[in-house]
């Protein structure tokens, strides 16, 4: 008698296998292993960063909250959506005074979410945010 594997079966053996492997890709700390992006969770109210996590001039993505915090200024912390208002791709960078989208290079300020470069033409709406000492909240 020979065995032939119905594609359920084969379906629900592979896709084990595959969760299995993803599982064993993450990294232990539980945070992000990029500069740019952090995915760590925090719900609204939460704390989502240290005042020194996020560099003045620039800024940082938490892509979980689809926010991004900036400093334009020493002590002057911002916060807009991480999603750009071209297509709705997530921004993917903070440099040189702008936060970056990856999709069409929309640039947008820093200090005020407002485009600096297109295709975009709305800018960035702002997001509550609340810093209490050094911890920035999520409103």
């Amino acid at each position: 008698m020979t065995f032939s594997p119905t594609r359920r079966t084969v379906l629900i053996v592979t896709g084990g296998a595959t969760a299995a492997l993803a599982t064993g890709c993450g990294n232990d700390d539980g945070g992000s292993s990029s500069d740019a992006a952090d995915t760590t969770k925090s719900a609204a109210g939460g704390a989502l960063a240290k005042t020194a996590d996020i560099p003045e001039g620039g800024g940082k993505i938490f892509t979980a909250e689809k926010v991004v915090v900036t400093q334009p200024t020493q002590g002057d912390f911002k916060a807009f959506s991480a999603v750009c208002t071209h297509q709705g791709c997530t921004v993917g960078s903070v440099a040189n005074g702008t936060i970056n989208c990856p999709c069409h290079k929309s640039e947008f300020r820093i200090a005020d979410g407002s485009v600096a470069s297109g295709p975009a033409t709305k800018p960035l709406p702002e997001k509550q945010i609340t810093v209490t000492g050094d911890t920035i909240t999520l409103t």
